[in-house]
C-alpha cells in the first residue's frame, strides 16, 4: 500500500529545509517526470500543446514546453498573465529559447488538434470555483481527442475533491511527489484517469512523513489458500448468514461466502427458501458457529431476535437494512464488528449516532471529512463506506480501495461483498484483514470481466473471485 496525504506543502517545505532542494530544482524535477513520460509514449516530432495557468502548475508546464522544444511540436496556451514569482521565472527561460506562445482560445482556433494535452492550469490548492473564462477553456480542451495529461491533479478538482463547475478529463494524472486524498474522492475517479507519482529530487521514501490514509493494492489482497493438508470442513469456520424479507440478498451472500473458502455455511431463517445444496438451513444459529452476516435484504424483523443476534460475542458483517434503525447502536464500537454501508445508509447511521445530519450529496463531496470523524467516535469498529473508491477505517487509519468499478454497480453486488468479507471472518481473519481483501478481491473480479460492462451479475463476480 502506498501513502497518501492530505497536503503536500510542508513536505515540500520539508525538502527545502532539511535537503537543500530549492523550489526550482523541484520544478524541474516535476517537469522532467511529465517529459519523460511523453518520451515513452510519444515519437518526436508530435504536437504537444501545454496549457499554463498563472500560478507554480502553469510554472511546471512552462518548464516542460522548455524541456520538450526542439523534439517535439510544443506550443503553451497561456490564457493568464503569469503571477507567481517561479511562473516567471520559467516564462523568461521560456520564452528566451522560442518556445511557441498562444495567449487566446481564439489564436488557438486556427492551430489543428494536438496529439497530446498537458493540463497545468491550476494545481492541488485550487480553493474556488472556476470563472467562466476557465470553463468554457477546460471544457473545449475536453473536447479534443488528444491524449491528455494533468499535472498533479486534474483542473477543476478542489481541495476537497469537488468538481463544482467542469473539470478536465485526463488519460493520466502525474501526482508530483506524493499521492493526494482530493484524487480519491468518487467525483474525481471520472477525471483523473490513471494516476502516477513523480520523485521531486529524492525518493518518496525520502520524501513522504507519516500519514493516517493509505492507498491499497492487489498486493494487500491475503487470499484464503490452503497450505494445511490435514483439515476438515471445519478448518475454514462456520458462517450463519441471516436471511429476511428479501431472500435473495442473503443467499447471495451466502453463495460468494462458500466460493470464498468458508467451511461451513448456513442461512438463517423460519421460510422455506430455495438454496443450492451445499447451503445449509436452520432456524436457529449452529453451535460451532464462528461468523455472522446480517442486514441485507432483511426488511421487517423481531427486534428481540436481531438483538439477541447482535449481542453474541462473534465476528460479523452488518449491511444494509440495520442503519436505519437504533438496534445499531448496540454493535458499535465492539471489536471484531464490519459495517458495510452504501451513502445513503451512511448518512442514516450518522443521523442515528448524532454524528452529522446531511444529504447524500454532502457527503458524496465530503466522503473523507465524515469517514474520519466516525472513525474518531468509534474506532474500533471497522467501517466499509462503498463507492466508487471505497474507504475503509480501523483505529483512526483509512484504507482506499481504488479499484472498484461503474461494472459492480447492479443489484447484489453489495451482498457479494458482505458474503466475501464474512467468509473470511469466518476463517479467523482480523476485522480489519478481511475487510481489507475481500474488498479487493470484489474490486479485482469485476477488473476481469471480460464481457460488456453492463451485464456483470452477482454469480459472476463470485465466479471472478475464485479465479484470483
Amino acid at each position: 500500500m502506498q501513502k497518501v496525504f492530505d497536503d503536500v506543502n510542508a513536505l515540500d517545505k520539508r525538502c527545502v529545509d532539511l535537503f537543500g532542494l530549492s523550489e526550482d530544482l523541484l520544478m524541474e524535477h516535476a517537469a522532467a517526470s511529465m517529459m519523460q513520460y511523453i518520451h515513452g509514449k510519444f515519437s518526436s516530432n508530435e504536437k504537444v500543446l501545454i496549457v499554463c495557468g498563472s500560478g507554480n502548475n502553469g510554472a511546471d508546464g512552462i518548464a516542460l514546453a522548455r524541456l520538450l522544444y526542439s523534439q517535439y511540436d510544443v506550443s503553451m496556451l497561456m490564457p493568464y498573465h503569469v503571477k507567481s514569482a517561479m511562473a516567471k521565472l520559467q516564462y523568461k527561460r521560456a520564452k528566451l529559447l522560442g518556445v511557441k506562445i498562444i495567449e487566446s482560445l481564439s489564436e488557438l482556433a486556427l492551430e489543428h488538434t494536438p496529439d497530446v494535452i498537458v493540463d497545468c492550469l491550476f494545481g492541488s490548492g485550487l480553493n474556488r470555483d472556476l470563472d467562466n473564462e476557465s470553463q468554457r477553456l477546460i471544457t473545449r480542451i475536453n473536447s479534443w481527442p488528444g491524449h491528455k495529461i494533468a499535472c498533479d491533479i486534474p483542473s477543476g478538482i478542489n481541495k476537497q475533491g469537488k468538481v463544482t463547475t467542469v473539470g478536465f478529463c485526463a488519460n493520466i494524472t502525474i501526482t508530483m511527489g506524493a499521492l493526494k486524498t482530493q484524487l480519491y474522492s468518487d467525483v474525481a475517479k471520472d477525471y483523473t484517469g490513471d494516476i502516477i507519482v513523480s520523485d521531486l529530487g529524492v525518493h518518496r521514501s525520502i520524501y513522504e512523513t507519516t500519514t493516517n490514509t493509505y492507498l491499497l493494492d492487489p498486493f494487500d489482497m491475503q487470499l484464503p489458500l490452503r497450505t494445511k493438508q490435514n483439515s476438515h470442513k471445519g478448518s475454514f469456520g462456520h458462517l450463519s448468514v441471516i436471511v429476511g424479507n428479501k431472500t435473495g440478498a442473503g443467499i447471495i451472500a451466502a453463495e460468494a461466502a462458500f466460493a470464498f473458502g468458508a467451511g461451513l455455511v448456513t442461512v438463517i431463517t423460519d421460510e422455506n427458501v430455495n438454496i443450492p445444496f451445499h447451503i445449509m438451513r436452520q432456524h436457529t444459529l449452529p453451535e460451532k458457529c464462528t461468523a455472522i452476516a446480517i442486514g441485507m435484504g432483511l426488511g421487517q424483523f423481531i427486534k428481540a431476535e436481531i438483538e439477541q443476534i447482535l449481542d453474541i460475542d462473534i465476528p460479523k458483517v452488518v449491511d444494509a437494512d440495520l442503519f436505519h434503525d437504533e438496534i445499531i447502536l448496540t454493535v458499535l464500537n465492539h471489536e471484531n464488528v464490519v459495517l458495510t454501508p452504501h451513502p445513503k445508509e451512511f448518512c442514516s447511521l450518522l443521523k442515528l449516532i448524532k454524528l452529522a445530519e446531511i444529504t447524500v450529496a454532502e457527503l458524496q463531496n465530503n466522503r473523507f471529512k465524515y469517514v474520519r470523524l466516525f472513525a474518531i467516535n468509534y474506532p474500533k469498529t471497522v467501517l466499509l463506506l462503498k463507492g466508487a473508491n471505497s474507504l475503509i477505517t480501523y483505529n483512526n487509519i483509512i484504507y482506499i480501495n481504488p479499484l472498484g468499478s461503474n461494472i459492480l454497480s447492479k443489484g447484489g453486488s453489495g451482498d457479494v461483498l458482505t458474503g466475501l468479507i464474512s467468509a473470511l471472518l469466518a476463517q479467523r481473519y482480523s476485522v480489519i484483514n478481511a475487510t481489507i481483501t475481500a474488498s479487493l478481491a470484489h474490486a479485482m473480479s469485476a477488473k476481469t470481466y471480460t464481457k460488456n460492462n453492463y451485464a456483470l451479475t452477482p454469480m459472476d463476480i463470485i465466479e471472478g473471485v475464485k479465479g484470483l
